[in-house]
């Protein structure tokens, strides 16, 4: 079976370039999520890359089970902790309760979930190229 780690990190990128396309247009909460989605599918490129199984799509313990060369620094885990919150409630309206995620997800969140998702995929992307 060939080693698809390539594939993820592109991926990964593209979902990035999906939360600037949509903060652009005002979707802060669509932003957050793609931002969450490229960060979980940068770590999971590097999981792949290394032959290794990560399931689920909380990135703190994803990227914590990362170890020697590839651990994280404790600004990266802090990092994917922001990211971790807008998986479920920036797409579901029972997330919060009352009103649509659209109504509550502002710029700034939408500015640090793409800061912290590019940190992280820059990261996973130097520990695949061994850069």
């Amino acid at each position: 079976m060939s080693n698809r780690h390539l594939d993820w990190l592109r991926q990964a990128e593209a979902d990035l370039a999906s939360a600037d396309t949509s903060r652009e247009g005002g979707h802060f909460e669509w932003a957050c999520f793609a931002a969450q989605q490229g960060a979980e599918k940068a770590v999971k490129a590097l999981y792949v890359k290394r032959g290794a199984d990560a399931w689920g799509h909380t990135i703190t313990p994803l990227l914590g089970g990362l170890t020697g060369s590839d651990a994280p620094a404790e600004d990266l885990i802090m990092c994917a902790k922001i990211l971790d919150k807008h998986y479920i409630p920036t797409r579901y309206p029972n997330g919060l309760d009352s009103g649509a995620p659209a109504d509550f997800y502002t710029r700034q969140e939408a500015d640090t979930a793409r800061e912290c998702a590019r940190r992280i995929f820059d990261f996973c992307a130097r520990a695949i190229r061994g850069t």
